[in-house]
Parts: C-alpha cells; sequence; structure tokens
C-alpha cells in the first residue's frame, strides 16, 4: 500500500533555523520540500564531497586490509594528499606520452644529442638534418651541398652545414618541409627521464595503495558531509518574511513545507507545540508534489530491490502494484528462462549467500531470496514443459516427462490438440497452446488493471467506462485467438451449445467501446464526458488497435522462450558429438559452458526488455500510472552510505 501522507507547512523565527532543523533531524519523520540551498558554505560542502568522492574512485578497489578510523577531517586531509598524486601521476603520464612520442619520432636518427648541435652554431656554423623522399633527393640543386647519413629504399636523411646563416637561408629554403625539429633533450636524457617517471608513478601508485586503509573512513566522511550539506541546503533555502518591515524591531520568520506520514503526525504537533512552531496541516492534492512510500507484508517487499534497480517509484495518487508486480514478473521471467535446469542453477546460486547469512545470522539480502524466487519459477517451468538444460524427452527419464503439463510439455510437441467443439475437424498444437496460454495471462494481468481502475472509480459513474474496457478486453481475448492462433478452431462464427461465442465476442467490443467512450473521462456531466471523448476521437478509436495489440504484445513470452530453448538446444547439438571423444572432451565442456552462459545472459536481457515491460507498460498503462513519484525521504539524523 502506498503510505498516506500529509503536507505540512512549518513556520519558525528566523534566528531559529538551525536550532529547529536539529530538532526536526533528530526527529527524523518529516520530508522537507526545499529544491535548492545558497551560500560559500554550501559550496565548500560540495566541493568537500567531490574530493572525498574522488579520493575513492582513485583508490579503487584494491584487496582487503584492515580499516584504519579517521573522522572527518583526517578523511579530507587523506583526499587531498590522494588527490595531489592523482595529479602528479597524470602529468608523469603525460609528460611519459610526449617522451615516447619524441623517441618514435627520432628512432631513426639513432642518438641525438641538441648541445652538440649548439656548440657547433656557437662556433658560427649552421647545421641541420634532413629526411625527405629518395626521388626528390636526388633532384636537389648541385649548389646544396649534404652529407648523407642514413637511406632506406625509399628515403634518404642527410645533413646540412653552412658556414653562414644568409648562405644556408638562400639554398635551402625550399627544404624546410622536411627540416628534422630538433628535442631539447637528448634521446639519452629522454630515456633517462622516461625510466624517472615510471618509478615515480610506481612510487605513486604505492603511495596511494597505501590510503587503501582509509577507505571506510572516508565513505562514512561522505555521508556525513551530505547530511551536513542537506542541513545546509534547507537553511539556506527556506524562505523568508519579513512581518514587521517599518517597526525598528524587526520580526521576520522562516517557513518550509514538507510531508509527513499520517501516522506520525501528532509527534510532530507535540514537538511544534513543545518548540513554538507555527504547522499548518493540509490534505496533499494531486498539485503537490507528494513523496511516495510503500509499505507492503515481508514477501511482497521481495520486489524492492527490482524496482529499486529499475528506479520505478508510483505517484502519491497512483497505484502500488508491488504485489501484482511480483506475481506477474515470478510468472515471466519463469517463461522467459524457460529451462528447469537453468532455473536449478539459479537457485543454487541464490542459495550459496543466503546459507552463508544463515550460518553467519546475519539478515539475509531481500535480493537474493528474489534471485530465488526466480529460480523456483523457472524450475517450476520447466518442469511443467518438461525443459531442462536443452535436452530432447528422449533424453529424459520417464518420470520427469510424466510430471509435465501433456497440452503444453514438449513430449508431445507434435501432437495435435482437438478442442471437444470442432469434432475432431481442426486442432491446436502444443506451441498454440503455449500462445493461448500467454494470452491467458494477458487477459488476466490487463483485468486485474481495470478492476483495479473500477474500484477507485466505484463512487462515479466513471467505474460504468472501466467496466466497459474490461467487458472490451475480454471481446478482444477472443479476437486476438481468432486471428492469431487459429482461425478455424476460434473462428468468428462458433458457436457452442448454441451460444454464438464469436458473435457475443464482437459485441462485447461493440458495448465495452461504447460504455467507455461516454464514461471514461466522465467529471460529473455525461454531456461533457461524451464531448471530451468526441475532441480526442481519432486516438479513442485508436484505443482499440491498441488494445488488440497490447494482447498480442504478450506472445514475447513465448517467442523469446521458444529462443532461448532452440540455442540451448543448438549448444548441445555442438557440443554432443565432441563428447564421445576424450581428446575433445575439454572442448565439448567449454563450448557447453560457454553456451549456455551466454544463453542465460540473453535470458536476463529479455527479462529486463520484455518480462519488466509487461508490467510497466502495458499493465501500467491500463492502470494510467506514469511511475512519476520520488520516495519519502525524511530529513534524519542516520548516514547511509
Amino acid at each position: 500500500m502506498i503510505v498516506p501522507m500529509k503536507k505540512i507547512s512549518l513556520i519558525i523565527r528566523e534566528n531559529k533555523k538551525d536550532e529547529t532543523l536539529k530538532k526536526l533531524r533528530k526527529l527524523g519523520i518529516v520530508h522537507i520540500e526545499i529544491m535548492e540551498g545558497s551560500g560559500q558554505r554550501l559550496a565548500s560542502l560540495k566541493e568537500q564531497i567531490a574530493l572525498l568522492e574522488s579520493a575513492v574512485f582513485t583508490i579503487g578497489k584494491k584487496k582487503k586490509v584492515k580499516q584504519k578510523e579517521a573522522n572527518t577531517a583526517e578523511a579530507l586531509s587523506v583526499a587531498a594528499k590522494i588527490q595531489a598524486l592523482d595529479a602528479e601521476k597524470k602529468q608523469c603520464g603525460a609528460e611519459r606520452i610526449t617522451l615516447s612520442s619524441e623517441l618514435d619520432r627520432l628512432k631513426s636518427w639513432g642518438d641525438v644529442d641538441p648541445s652538440s648541435i649548439s656548440d657547433l652554431q656557437a662556433k658560427g656554423y649552421e647545421v641541420s638534418f634532413y629526411e625527405m623522399p629518395k626521388a626528390e633527393y636526388e633532384l636537389l640543386y648541385e649548389s646544396i651541398k649534404t652529407v648523407r647519413i642514413d637511406a632506406t629504399k625509399s628515403t634518404v636523411r642527410f645533413m646540412l652545414l653552412k658556414s653562414t646563416k644568409e648562405d644556408l637561408d638562400e639554398a635551402v629554403s625550399s627544404l624546410n618541409t622536411y627540416r628534422l625539429a630538433l628535442p631539447q633533450l637528448s634521446t639519452s636524457e629522454m630515456k633517462q627521464r622516461l625510466s624517472e617517471l615510471g618509478a615515480r608513478i610506481d612510487e605513486i601508485d604505492d603511495t596511494i595503495s597505501s590510503y587503501a586503509c582509509y577507505v571506510e573512513s572516508i565513505k562514512r566522511a561522505i555521508g556525513a558531509t551530505e547530511k551536513e550539506m542537506e542541513f545546509e541546503t534547507y537553511a539556506t533555502g527556506m524562505a523568508d518574511e519579513n512581518l514587521s518591515p517599518e517597526s525598528e524591531v524587526p520580526l521576520s520568520v522562516s517557513y518550509f513545507t514538507g510531508y509527513i506520514e499520517a501516522e506520525n503526525l501528532d509527534r510532530l504537533k507535540q514537538t511544534a507545540q513543545s518548540h513554538s512552531w507555527g504547522l499548518l496541516v493540509e490534505e496533499p492534492s494531486e498539485e503537490d508534489n507528494v513523496p511516495t512510500k510503500l509499505k507492503n507484508n515481508k514477501f511482497v517487499s521481495l520486489i524492492y530491490p527490482l524496482t529499486d534497480f529499475l528506479g520505478t517509484v508510483p505517484g502519491y495518487f497512483e497505484y502500488d502494484i508491488s504485489g501484482w508486480f511480483l506475481a506477474f514478473i515470478l510468472i515471466f521471467f519463469g517463461i522467459i528462462f524457460g529451462d528447469g535446469g537453468y532455473g536449478l542453477f539459479i537457485c543454487a546460486v541464490a542459495a550459496l549467500p543466503i546459507i552463508k547469512s544463515l550460518i553467519t545470522k546475519k539478515q539475509i539480502s531481500p535480493a537474493f531470496l528474489l534471485v530465488g524466487l526466480f529460480g523456483l519459477s523457472t524450475v517450476l517451468w520447466g518442469t511443467l514443459t518438461c525443459t531442462w538444460f536443452g535436452l530432447s524427452p528422449e533424453q529424459l527419464p520417464a518420470w520427469l516427462k510424466s510430471l509435465s503439463i501433456p497440452v503444453i510439455s514438449n513430449v508431445y510437441a507434435d501432437k495435435i490438440w482437438y478442442p471437444f467443439w470442432t469434432n475432431g475437424t481442426a486442432g491446436l498444437t502444443t506451441a498454440q497452446n503455449l500462445q493461448i496460454l500467454c494470452f491467458v495471462f494477458a487477459l488476466v494481468q490487463l483485468t486485474v488493471a481495470h478492476i483495479k481502475c473500477a474500484i477507485r472509480n466505484r463512487r462515479s459513474l466513471k467505474v460504468i467506462g472501466d467496466i466497459g474496457s474490461a467487458i472490451e478486453l475480454i471481446g478482444m481475448f477472443y479476437l486476438v485467438l481468432s486471428f492469431v492462433v487459429n482461425g478455424e478452431v476460434f473462428s468468428l462464427g462458433l458457436v457452442i451449445g448454441g451460444i454464438p461465442v464469436g458473435t457475443i465476442a464482437i459485441a462485447f467490443i461493440a458495448i465495452g467501446f461504447v460504455l467507455s467512450f461516454i464514461f471514461a473521462n466522465y467529471e460529473g456531466s455525461v454531456i461533457k464526458s461524451i464531448l471530451s471523448s468526441l475532441t480526442n476521437i481519432v486516438s479513442v478509436l485508436l484505443g482499440i488497435f491498441n488494445l488488440f495489440s497490447d494482447i498480442v504484445s504478450y506472445i514475447r513470452l513465448w517467442a523469446v522462450g521458444l529462443a532461448g530453448a532452440a540455442i540451448s538446444a543448438t549448444v548441445n547439438e555442438l557440443a554432443g558429438p565432441l563428447l564421445g571423444n576424450f581428446m575433445f572432451m575439454i572442448l565439448a565442456i567449454v563450448l557447453l559452458v560457454f553456451g549456455h552462459g551466454l544463453n542465460m545472459i540473453l535470458n536476463i536481457l529479455s527479462v529486463i526488455v520484455h518480462g519488466i515491460r509487461l508490467n510497466t507498460l502495458e499493465f501500467s498503462s491500463h492502470l494510467g500510472m506514469s511511475w512519476s513519484g520520488h520516495k519519502f525521504k525524511p530529513f534524519e539524523e542516520k548516514i547511509k552510505f
């Protein structure tokens, strides 16, 4: 459920800001709605957090070392040292890259010493070096005298020596393109400098690594500084009002708005009364940016690690679908993974940390419990369909095959199932039965959405529009079976026991559409509701096709599961012949591990892309949810890092 909230406005004396915030922080029950603060102090705290976070990033993941305790000031000092070392390391790295590039440029010239060239220049000789294509070198003027140093098939390296600068400029002005730019250091000095830089970088790395013992203290300092920054944000972000602008003794107050759980309101009232705060309590309206807090039983709460990972939070005035989300994602996960063998592996992965927590008597992480449920769901689906590690039914024991449900089992993949109303004239394959099951999940999940909407609107005629949408959904479900699964088994002219099933389905679509058209936008006036539907007639008509596509969208469960099964079977076929040869046994094992491992990774991505989409898009759109909420975060002393 979404915890009921109250909107509060708190008015205090301007000079009581810090005192009030300290008491509210100790109370820890108010979500303060202040977006931005200001001031030099706040900017300084932001810089400190950036410095501390940079230090943690620079240290990186090191081997576990015994941690040393340090307060915030000491942690900042360590972070500053790490930052200075990291800056020096980057500078050394940049210099090393430059020197390496210079050595690469000069390597064909051997040892180069610019100081010896400077000695010649001091004596009045201008010496220059060139590297040019051999063909062009052979075309040089005879007046240009060169000393050939080295040559390859395509390039010539040579030296020019002239007694005066004027002579040189006059004779070789056309060669400037090929002139060698002399380095500032000799090649031997550069190599020595490179060695020194490498040693210094290693020394810096060792020094930074030695600070790994302060990582936890730095993280705690980040949390403490963030809390301090939060405090400063609220203190400087409050609105101020001068109540006596003309008085010699000005009276200024500060105020802010926030939200509190309804059950904690009495505690705040008592605190406000004892400290003479002005307190205004209101019911939140849809215009307010009300935070959301979810409260469910321990089982339903297992979905929270997944929704936290996705960053999905329902708006305060939306629905809490945590229970339905958990139920359907477990089903979708099992179908998409589809393989009972994979499910056993997932259960084993989840069991290890769970057992470790039990042995050490620590609290079990909900994330591992959720993964365990995913594994059990996959094992169940693999059992029902007789799918184990991509093996064919012939390779599985009889008792395992007997546990499967025939109409959806791989054991009977080639069998045709004849519904009683076809009299043996038309039947369904196992694949079509699986498709029908996926569409049944669509019908159930989307019907749940419209029932929830109807319950919320039960005191308004808008509920008739919700009922109409549900009726339309049922009719569209049969239409999907006819058009997508099998038009002969589910024909539009089907009559069972004198009941025209196909005709009723079409009538349901028509009746549901009319009811939805008239009452979907009801806000006190039927006429206005109809006019609103007419105004958006294009989107209303497209809604019929969207409903069809929403149901058909659930076939992705079967399709993705089928693709995963095909990949696992292919991996087995490739590795099978190798298992019979001892020489290729290791290669076969590597192929099996890699192939099935890759398939499981692809399945995880498929769950994220397809399984979660059905909950957060198709299901949510029928609920009218936009996931526009943000979490309730009370202003409290507790530091999280």
